[in-house]
């Protein structure tokens, strides 16, 4: 094993215990720091893969604007944040869902290693710069509905506030 993959796994396992937690925490509050720390974890891995881009991406998009909207929407809803009620966690289906996803995830792991994966001996040749043309597109034809998602999250996150806003 190379220095690179030790790396890899480690990056792989933080980002799976970020992921486990956000499931499993009692407060919402902390299931969405838990879930930044997931979303960083995936970044890292793309740049381990050489896909720096895609880990830039990951950070401006996922933990940049995404998670600080769910944290906004967490912390300004009511009671959200106040003391969690003791009622229990689990509905009595939780033994039927645990061996559901046991069988699946054996399933996964059976395919994954007994499936033939095609390997390149080499990468695909690049004949352009995929970010230049990426801001090319977004810039271009895609601009109007680039400009319509922007202006729906700012009048969803303005209209989150006005409703959660205390009179």
């Amino acid at each position: 094993m190379t220095g690179e993959q030790v790396i890899f796994g480690l990056i792989a396992l933080v980002t799976l215990a970020f992921a486990a937690g956000m499931v499993t925490v009692n407060s919402v509050f902390h299931a969405a720091l838990l879930m930044i720390g997931a979303f960083g974890g995936v970044a890292a891995l793309f740049v381990t893969l050489n896909a720096g881009f895609l880990g830039v991406v990951q950070v401006l998009i996922y933990v940049g604007a995404i998670a600080v909207l769910v944290l906004f929407a967490v912390m300004l809803t009511p009671r959200v944040m106040a003391q969690q009620d003791t009622r229990p966690r689990y509905t009595p289906q939780w033994p039927l869902a645990a061996i559901i996803a046991v069988l699946l995830t054996g399933v996964l792991v059976i395919i994954g290693i007994t499936v033939n994966w095609p390997v390149q001996a080499q990468f695909a040749p690049a004949t352009a710069d995929y970010a230049v043309e990426l801001g090319k597109a977004f810039m271009g034809p895609y601009i109007l509905p680039f400009e319509v998602a922007s202006v729906v999250l700012l009048v969803a996150l303005v209209g989150a506030i006005v409703i959660a806003r205390e009179e």
